[in-house]
């Protein structure tokens, strides 16, 4: 994993210097520059390399022979080899060893811009093609590894996160409203906006074309996460959960192949347990590193499920307790690195654990994307009563179950009962489309309203959301909501999230429940096979990845309730410092408003955790230097 950074137009040394400076985390291990002064534009670009395939042939900037076609490329190409042995079947000669880098080069040259529909794996890349005089860009599908760019009276500034774009002086910084709206409504930025008004942010499963000439921009998308409704798979579920498993082996084994040492995050679940169990068919389990957090409060701790996972197939486990002081220490200079906020508080938790782990390796294998593409969630079990009370419960009666509910006794635990019911009965106020995002997003419409002085609506605050919902081949609620998933919560927060937290301490995390092949099968599977009715009126989630796996699983684990990877966020926030008030009036929110709500949950009046979360992140990522402060680095 790596960073980059560039620009075509005005700048000199110095300043990609300082753009790839503040990326130095991404890649400690290397750098190197390519300047080309000549053309219609010069163009810069600049790499921080954290070495992992190919340590001795992978160094960045890569060009061809001919010098005509320049990458800098942050990632990791899984079918790097497949595509390797095609192109030297088609003539090409290759220099390095097996950098997959190289293989990217000479992809594009052959296919050009189709080349990214073949490629499985994470990544991002910046690709100078001198002849043509174009910069071209391309971004995984999902939108794992981040791309950022500016637009300036000049040219182009990019760069693998926003602050090093910002860092160019061309690039001015000052907050964009709208996004910052959007940031509480769903509790992150979708692209294209971000947190700076002069940053975009190029969306996943996109490509980028910038014309050094006529200094044109074009965003194209070669690739969008849908359920296909006219292609299911053959046979049925028998034949359907064996071919599930065998994907996902398939995509386990691409992912552990790297020159230095691979480990495990393992929460006891069962999306991170089919990881391990898959793993432990291609490696000495005693020889595979397992890694977990555990929390001093038992209704958000795991750690006792990852030590039986573990011990049942025989890894090498350790675990890292998080608590209210090691977080205190954290945060500050965890939120203030954060290039773009995410309002997802297990940012905290998820970089400890790659701290954890990048003490003994620099590769993690993750279960991320288990439970976005197999309907593991609470909230897919709520649909089929949500679409009931849309249909029978008028608007009056539906107030006043809300009065009642926020008068419910309120609890710190996890998931706790009256937390999940004040959380549905705010969703069901709203639209079919509007579940998803009202259900899961850190503030209400009337919250954001109240804290912009705006008077928004549903329509106006989930837009992204409705027009995804409504554009579908599918007219199935659970596909619906797993679209919604795929695209907005895992790959513009889960994803994001994992990647600054990891990348923070030079971890690369790999995902195999994302395989291209893998998430194509799944795409064609109806919802019954992700959310199987059970004749109570509700369903079981993922009920085909757990029927893949019951011959490597333990029943425990394949029985589990899913917990999720969340800290107790409500109870320390009564302890947590509030952010200045003088922030709030710079972001031009509602500071007393915010006073107001801290007053209300330190006095268990009452639960604002998702809002006053959300506050915390963005005033921490926008108000303070984006450095590593002494304390941070001995809070772990």
């Amino acid at each position: 994993m790596c960073g980059f950074a560039g620009f075509a137009g005005p700048g000199g040394e110095r300043d990609l210097a300082a753009m790839t400076t503040v990326i130095r985390h991404r890649g400690p291990d290397d750098d190197g520059v390519h300047i080309d002064p000549g053309g219609a534009l010069p163009v810069h670009l600049g790499f921080r390399r954290l070495a992992i395939i190919d340590l001795d042939g992978g160094h960045q900037p890569m060009a061809t022979a001919e010098a005509d076609l320049v990458i800098v490329y942050n990632g990791e190409v899984y079918n790097a080899p497949e595509l390797r042995r095609a192109l030297e079947q088609a003539g090409h000669r290759f220099v390095t060893d097996h950098s997959d880098t190289e293989v990217l080069l000479h992809g594009y040259r052959e296919w050009g811009l189709e080349m990214l529909e073949r490629l499985n794996g994470m990544f991002a890349f910046c690709l100078y093609d001198r002849r043509r005089g174009q910069l071209v860009f391309g971004r995984d599908r999902f939108g794992k590894k981040p791309l950022f760019y500016a637009e300036t009276a000049g040219g182009l500034v990019f760069a693998s996160e926003a602050t090093a774009v910002l860092a160019h002086p061309d690039v001015p910084a000052g907050v964009d409203r709208q996004a910052l709206i959007k940031y509480f409504a769903y509790g992150f930025i979708p692209a294209p906006l971000s947190a700076h008004a002069a940053v975009r942010k190029l969306p996943g499963g996109c490509s980028m074309v910038y014309d050094l000439t006529s200094r044109r921009l074009s965003v194209s998308r070669y690739w969008e996460y849908r359920m296909v409704v006219d292609d299911q798979p053959p046979g049925g579920p028998d034949q359907w959960a064996e071919e599930l498993r065998e994907l996902l082996d398939r995509a386990v084994e691409r992912r552990m192949l790297s020159d230095v040492p691979v480990g495990f995050f393992l929460s006891g679940g069962i999306d991170s347990a089919a990881i391990v169990a898959l793993a432990a068919k291609h490696r000495d389990p005693a020889a595979m590193k397992t890694f977990t957090i555990g929390f001093d409060e038992p209704s958000f701790d795991e750690s006792g499920y990852a030590a039986d996972a573990a011990r049942h197939y025989g890894t090498d486990h350790a675990c890292r307790t998080l608590n209210l002081d090691t977080a205190a220490g954290l945060l500050p200079g965890l939120l203030s690195r954060l290039d773009d906020p995410i309002a997802d508080a297990s940012l905290l938790p998820t970089h400890l654990l790659s701290r954890f782990a990048r003490e003994q390796v620099t590769v993690a294998l993750t279960g991320d994307g288990g439970d976005e593409l197999f309907a593991g969630y609470d909230t897919f079990d709520a649909l089929r009563t949500a679409r009931l009370y849309h249909h029978t419960v008028p608007g009056p009666l539906h107030r006043l179950a809300e009065a009642v509910a926020h008068r419910l006794p309120r609890s710190d635990r996890n998931m706790s009962f009256d937390f999940k019911l004040r959380r549905a009965l705010r969703g069901l106020g709203h639209r079919p489309p509007h579940w998803m995002p009202s259900w899961l997003g850190p503030a209400s419409v009337e919250e954001v309203s109240r804290l912009f002085g705006v008077s928004l609506s549903a329509d106006d605050l989930y837009d992204e959301a409705e027009a995804l919902w409504s554009s579908g081949a599918s007219r199935h609620d659970v596909d619906r909501s797993i679209e919604f998933y795929g695209r907005f919560y895992l790959g513009e927060n889960l994803l994001i999230k994992a990647d600054r937290a990891s990348m923070f301490c030079s971890l690369e995390t790999r995902s195999p429940f994302l395989d291209r092949d893998l998430v194509a099968f799944v795409s064609r599977l109806p919802a019954s096979a992700k959310l199987h009715p059970n004749g109570l009126g509700r369903g079981t989630r993922k009920w085909i990845l757990r029927k893949a796996m019951a011959p490597l699983l333990p029943p425990e684990i394949l029985a589990r309730p899913k917990k999720g990877f969340g800290i107790p966020l409500s109870r320390w926030l009564r302890h947590l410092p509030q952010p200045s008030l003088d922030t709030a009036a710079r972001l031009g929110v509602d500071g007393a408003w915010l006073a107001a709500r801290w007053d209300e949950h330190r006095s268990g009046q009452a639960d604002h955790r998702g809002l006053l979360w959300a506050w915390t992140a963005l005033a921490t990522a926008l108000d303070r230097p984006a450095t590593v402060p002494t304390s941070m680095e001995s809070a772990v």
